[in-house]
This record gives structure tokens, C-alpha cells and sequence, in this order.
């Protein structure tokens, strides 16, 4: 059985535990802060957040350390990444939603990134990890998030330039992997003839 090719040692690692409590953490945020009737609730929406990224971060760490990276580990990880991200966005719709704008953009580029990544796939190509520009705009995107939970109340001037500079990141990062998937579809092309 070819599709079998997961063991037993490779699922049940300490890592990978990580991994799938970000995925239970993702419904805690969103009915925390769907619920939320002032800044201390959403403050505690904040916390799980905070929570999620801590245990990204140890469970990376930890896979590193003990040897204990996965094929499983190396799936689960970014999805749980994607959905966090996506899961904030839209819940900030429901308080913001003159940024629906934010969410198309989300939305297309990941879309873009999934799609043309698999059928590249197909080809024997991937994307060597993430690039500069894709980590910069997480990063942006990861800071404004936490700096809207904790200050929930910042002036609406101040907390639409935080949404439009995290769009501005997320569309140069989108911009910017355009050419390097054309480039490896080049790549494709060349190997076929």
C-alpha cells in the first residue's frame, strides 16, 4: 500500500501535537472574538493568538532540536498557518468591513500559491521554502494582528493605515512570486522538449 507510508513514530511526535492544538486553537479565537463585547474580550481573542504563535514557534524548535521533522509535520504546519491567517482576516471583516478589499487580496494570492504549487508539483517542482518577501509580509501581517487585539481601541485612522500597510506587504509579496512560479514554469517547458 503505496499511500501508507506514514509510521507510527512519524505522527505521534511532540511537534506534530503542537501542530494539530493550533488547529483546535483556530474555532477558540473566532468565537472569542465574534463574542466579544469590549477590549478585555477581545484582549482574551488576543491571548489564544499569542498562544498559536508561541506553539508554532516551539513546535519548529522542537522538530529542529530532537530530529523529530515529519512529512506530516511539513504539511500540517503552513495549513495551520494559512487557516490562523485566513480565520483573522475574515474576523476582522466582521468588525471592519470597509477591508473586504483585504480579504479578495488574501484570498487571490493564496489561491494563486496553491493552485499553480500543485500543478507544479506534478512536474517535480516546488518552492524551496518561503521567500524574503513572503516572510516579511507575514511578519507585518503577524505584528498589525497582534497590535489590533491588544490595542483594540486605537483610533480608526491609525488602525485602517495598519490594514492598508498589510495589504501594501501582502500585494508586493503576491507581485513578487508571479515571476518566480513563470520562471519555473519556464523550467517545465525546457525539460519537456
Amino acid at each position: 500500500q503505496g499511500y501508507m507510508k506514514l509510521k507510527k513514530e512519524d505522527i505521534i511526535t511532540i511537534p506534530n501535537f503542537l501542530s494539530a492544538a493550533r488547529f483546535l486553537m483556530i474555532p477558540i479565537f473566532v468565537a472569542l472574538y465574534l463574542t466579544a463585547e469590549n477590549s478585555t474580550q477581545i484582549r482574551w481573542a488576543g491571548c489564544v493568538l499569542i498562544l498559536s504563535g508561541i506553539t508554532d514557534f516551539l513546535d519548529g524548535f522542537i522538530a529542529r532540536t530532537f530530529h523529530q521533522i515529519s512529512e506530516l509535520g511539513k504539511a500540517m504546519d503552513p495549513i495551520a498557518d494559512k487557516l490562523t491567517q485566513a480565520a483573522v482576516i475574515f474576523c476582522f471583516v466582521f468588525r471592519y468591513p470597509e477591508i473586504i478589499w483585504l480579504v479578495i487580496l488574501f484570498v487571490v494570492k493564496e489561491l494563486f500559491m496553491g493552485i499553480n504549487g500543485l500543478i507544479l508539483i506534478q512536474y517535480g517542482k516546488k518552492l524551496g521554502g518561503a521567500k524574503w518577501y513572503g516572510k516579511l509580509s507575514t511578519a507585518v501581517f503577524d505584528v498589525v494582528v497582534v497590535i489590533l487585539l491588544i490595542f483594540p481601541d486605537l483610533d480608526y485612522r491609525i488602525i485602517m493605515g495598519l490594514f492598508w500597510t498589510t495589504g501594501f506587504f501582502l500585494a508586493l509579496s503576491f507581485i513578487l512570486y508571479i515571476p518566480v512560479f513563470v520562471k519555473m514554469y519556464q523550467e517545465v517547458k525546457q525539460e519537456q522538449k
